[in-house]
């Protein structure tokens, strides 16, 4: 009998001590649990204070950077620094050495931004002081170069004048279709099935401005369409592109000198009106029209 209520006894105690370790095991679980969450969460806004430090410091280096008309290659680089470590902050594990490690660099990051932008504002107001200097000395220069600048415009206005007459003109341009015969003589006609080719005649005016030489004009001869006639070749000056029928060359005497050009067709002549165009290079001198029946 007494060892039977022995045996309870030491039952009820060994299940007693089972049930004060399954408690406390669960107590410390649950308390591990809640520390494990608190410290996520103290490590996620640790991250982001860190990720909003460095989002103020893009900020600043984007100000800076568009403030200068020149972009000044440190802050860049600087900018392209922060942006690197902002990516891999974004991807990072939360742990207290990861985080670390990031806000050491950003303590760092810190530093460098504190001296290139004070570097940057010394940079600024020298460049505001030469600009003022130069201003100062430019208001000097245009004062005296008022009178300069009068000479000038009249010299200039008077090489126009001369350079402006110095172009061969051309007087008298008209052109109209010929029948040629096997003995080589012309016949002028009006009638498009007719014409054999077209005949382009002209007078180079004298000009004493011009030196005497060998010169050239350019002929276009345009159809009722609007093609270019003949040879339908193109020579540039500067910008401009010309498309001409023929090149008129000849020797120039400073004298009038009267000028005949022939245009072949490309194919039979079409009724209707044509336009002849002479050009001094890219400028246009005469300009004159007929009718093919």
């Amino acid at each position: 009998m007494e060892n039977s209520n022995s045996k309870s006894i030491g039952l009820k105690i060994a299940l007693g001590i089972l049930l004060a370790l399954f408690l406390g095991t669960g107590f410390y679980t649950s308390k591990l649990y809640n520390e494990k969450k608190e410290n996520e969460a103290s490590l996620t806004k640790e991250k982001e204070e860190v990720m909003a430090d460095l989002n103020s410091m893009l900020t600043k280096y984007d100000v800076a950077i568009n403030e200068n008309e020149v972009a000044n290659q440190s802050l860049v680089e600087a900018k392209e620094r922060i942006q690197g470590l902002m990516d891999s902050l974004k991807i990072s594990q939360n742990s207290v050495n990861s985080l670390w490690r990031y806000k050491k660099k950003f303590l760092a990051l810190q530093e460098e931004m504190d001296v290139l932008l004070t570097e940057n504002d010394k940079l600024k107001l020298e460049n505001e002081l030469l600009a003022t200097s130069l201003d100062s000395t430019n208001v000097q220069l245009a004062e005296r170069a008022v009178f300069t600048d009068s000479l000038l415009v009249q010299n200039t206005q008077l090489s126009e004048v001369v350079e402006n007459a110095a172009v061969l003109q051309t007087t008298g341009l008209k052109g109209f279709g010929v029948i040629e015969r096997s003995s080589g003589k012309l016949i002028p006609t009006e009638r498009a099935k007719r014409s054999d080719k077209i005949r382009i005649c002209y007078t180079v005016a004298k000009n004493t401005l011009v030196g005497a030489g060998d010169k050239e004009l350019y002929v276009q001869v345009l159809d009722p369409k609007n093609n270019v006639l003949g040879a339908n070749e193109q020579i540039q000056f500067d910008e401009t592109v010309l498309n001409y029928s023929l090149i008129s060359k000849f020797n120039y005497e400073n004298r009038n000198l009267n000028i005949c050009e022939f245009v072949a067709p490309n194919e039979d002549f079409e009724k209707g009106r044509y336009v002849v165009n002479v050009f001094n290079e890219k400028e246009l001198v005469s300009s004159s029209e007929f009718t093919l029946k």
